[in-house]
């Protein structure tokens, strides 16, 4: 099965009106058919993006959802302004919004369903702490992250993406071996084969993250259960960024 690699720049909040410039006039003809390129600029960026890259192939996603259709949430996003400002992919159940905000699996979840009942698809972030892996809890914590939303029969498992990012890898410079990744994701692929169906396994793209670079991405790329990669800090340097969809474009897989 052939699945198109998927590269993902989550911009964090780090951004602004003159990076948004540069970034789009890099991409404002982009054409490669042979790799998907997702942007995920900070909430007040998406709108301008996604209209100023309409004759470029390349995506725009939100960083965030909220669980709420609309109220008194002060802060909070929701499915219908991101549809409306034509987001097509939003993250869900980032290591930094399980940690830092405290998302649970059960939220994560609701982000999931509302962000498909506005068409939208969502990216699942599952990954384990360093103390986690060191007392070998990692494929258990994956295992549980996962099955909190795919069980559900309310998830349209066609319209799913899946991003493993080690929690110890994330902004710290270290890096999963392709060999641990490569683990991970075949360990995620056979649970989705398990309790999904293999054509729905076969057919979904799981992403890794954590500190990827030019320097490592086609070692990580290369392997057979690696669909692609969401992007942090590599993500805001245009040449680095640049560099890892080209990986993804030519890579061959192992």
């Amino acid at each position: 099965m052939k699945r198109t690699p998927l590269i993902a720049g989550n911009w964090k909040m780090n951004g602004s009106s003159i990076f948004v410039e540069e970034v789009v006039s890099t991409f404002s003809s982009f054409n490669d058919q042979h790799v998907d390129v997702v942007i995920f600029p900070p909430f007040v960026y998406v709108e301008t993006m996604k209209k100023l890259l309409s004759n470029s192939l390349v995506k725009v996603g939100a960083q965030n959802i909220s669980t709420f259709s609309e109220g008194a949430y002060t802060g909070e996003i929701s499915g219908s302004m991101l549809k409306e400002c034509q987001c097509d992919y939003v993250v869900v159940g980032h290591s930094e919004r399980r940690v830092l905000f405290h998302e649970s699996d059960q939220e994560c979840l609701q982000k999931v369903i509302m962000a498909q009942t506005h068409g939208i698809i969502p990216i699942l972030c599952v990954g384990e702490s360093l103390k986690e892996r060191e007392h070998e809890q990692a494929f258990s914590v994956i295992e549980q992250q996962l099955m909190a939303v795919i069980s559900d029969s309310r998830v349209n498992s066609q319209q799913l993406m899946i991003a493993y990012e080690p929690v110890w890898a994330i902004g710290t410079g270290k890096t999963a071996t392709p060999a641990m990744a490569q683990d991970m994701h075949h360990f995620i692929r056979s649970l989705l084969s398990t309790h999904l169906g293999q054509d729905t396994a076969q057919n979904t793209r799981i992403l890794y993250g954590g500190s990827v670079k030019s320097d490592n991405a086609s070692m990580l790329l290369a392997q057979k259960d690696i669909d692609g990669a969401l992007v942090g800090g590599a993500s805001l340097v245009i040449e680095s960024f640049t560099d890892i969809i080209r990986a993804a474009s030519s890579v061959k897989r192992v």
